[in-house]
């Protein structure tokens, strides 16, 4: 058997009569794809930001500058951009049970042989690695909450599965703290990294494919809950790989203009998130752990954010997710304003700036990946989703070396106005799509005609 066999998708089989037990089982199974995919992906995020909290150890212990240790960081998010557009693409042609749990085995491996090392170009390539083999979770949560859920409840349940960065996030800074105080930066790699280890075959034990191979009927036609334009009849099980990328994505405007203001948002995210301890460590003179104690409330306002911002797109907005987007985009842009005028230490002010940041960011962050994925094509989840992905970590790129020579050359007030800029610039690029709920190729327009019985034609570019 090849390894191309051994991520091949499960094939469908035969479709239970049953109605009960068709109930029975699709209930039994939603939670377990939700509750595995939910922790691996928290423990994605064990050896994403392991890095991340020990730099500044690092940059004592290897006499490492601020530009290189954001180049580590820029290597990543490039590494982790590429490999999620194209990872996204073999992502919808694989099953996400072996490709999700192999790649977070590997990450885990990745994340020990980077703590082994302390040449800067041998850290660089085992990061770039991590970062390769980090794209490999997101294609396979993308293709299981599009399979599993349907489009009415779909914002619900993805942002609930994106409180799973949160748990994540929050839980590394204090194991890396812990790690780096009582036994030295090198275990704030070790530690997390065998932990992931363990975390892959906990997912491999856990997840499953689509409902259809295990006999189970579409989510759309369990819920009767059909997408506008979508077709009842469409039995095909994949799409070529054509048809995912030119006609599902790069045919469509509006996964553009989500891409770019992806590229924007993830500045703010991942400036946010990586620069902040640093920020309060030389600006504040706060301790490794009240910085990392105070990014915890990032966290927590991101779980909180994420479960708002699915909950207002289904209910105040009734599936529209870029209203929701925009509004907390707004939300950034005045407190980036508020952070700069209160810049006294005070750990409990900070602390609700941070949750603040994290409440808002991370609304955008997660309703972006949902709505690419419904505007495109439901097999072509992973891929569109991917090829934003890939925006959103040149954005994290961008927010690694390029920051930190800026943050170096010109201050940290220039960091602060750098970040209010992209956070207009996504803002006034989502506003276009405030109404806009299915994609242009489903979107059913009025044809016009003179007679009374007008039909509804497809919308192509």
């Amino acid at each position: 058997m090849s390894v191309l066999d051994f991520f091949r998708p499960a094939p469908n089989i035969a479709e239970i009569q049953d109605p009960e037990l068709i109930k029975k089982n699709y209930k039994y199974w939603r939670i377990r794809t939700f509750y595995a995919m939910y922790v691996g992906y928290a423990f994605y995020y064990f050896t994403r930001k392991s890095f991340t909290f020990a730099m500044p150890a690092m940059q004592t212990a290897l006499g490492l500058g601020k530009f290189e240790l954001g180049l580590l960081g820029s290597v990543l998010s490039l590494s982790y951009g590429a490999s999620k557009f194209l990872s996204g693409i073999l992502g919808d042609k694989s099953n996400p049970r072996y490709f999700m749990s192999v790649g977070l085995l590997l990450t885990g491996l990745f994340n020990i042989l980077f703590g082994a090392s302390s040449v800067f170009w041998v850290l660089a390539i085992f990061w770039g690695l991590n970062g390769w083999f980090q794209g490999w979770g997101w294609p396979g949560c993308a293709k299981l909450l599009t399979h599993w859920y349907s489009q009415s409840e779909r914002g619900r349940w993805w942002s609930f599965w994106n409180t799973s960065h949160n748990c994540g996030g929050a839980l590394i800074p204090i194991v890396v703290a812990g790690c780096t105080e009582y036994f030295g930066w090198r275990y704030a790699l070790y530690v997390p990294g065998a932990i992931c280890i363990l975390a892959g075959l906990f997912l491999m034990n856990r997840l499953r494919d689509t409902p259809q191979s295990l006999g189970l009927p579409p989510i759309e036609k369990y819920r009767n809950d059909y997408p506008n334009g979508a077709s009842k009849t469409d039995t095909r099980t994949s799409l070529t790989v054509k048809e995912l990328l030119w006609d599902y994505v790069l045919c469509n405007k509006y996964i553009w203009v989500l891409a770019i203001a992806q590229f924007f948002i993830y500045v703010i995210r991942t400036a946010v998130n990586d620069w902040s301890m640093f920020y309060l460590i030389e600006v504040k003179s706060y301790t490794h752990l009240q910085a990392g104690f105070c990014l915890v409330w990032f966290e927590i306002g991101g779980f909180l954010g994420s479960l708002t911002a699915g909950w207002s797109s289904d209910i105040l907005f009734k599936g529209k997710r870029n209203p929701v987007n925009v509004l907390f985009t707004v939300g950034v842009l005045v407190l980036l304003v508020a952070f700069k005028l209160f810049e006294m230490p005070f750990p409990l002010l900070d602390a609700a700036f941070l949750f603040g940041f994290g409440f808002f960011i991370f609304g955008p962050q997660m309703l972006i990946g949902v709505a690419v994925a419904e505007l495109s094509h439901k097999k072509a989840a992973a891929t569109a989703t991917g090829f934003a992905g890939c925006f959103a970590y040149l954005g994290a790129a961008a927010a690694g070396g390029p920051l930190g020579a800026i943050t170096k050359i010109w201050g940290w007030d220039s960091y602060l106005l750098t970040l209010f800029i992209c956070g207009a610039i996504g803002a006034l690029l989502m506003i276009p799509l405030w109404s806009v709920k299915t994609g242009p190729r489903e979107e059913p327009v009025v044809a016009a005609t003179d007679g009374p019985e007008e039909k509804a034609e497809t919308l192509g570019l």
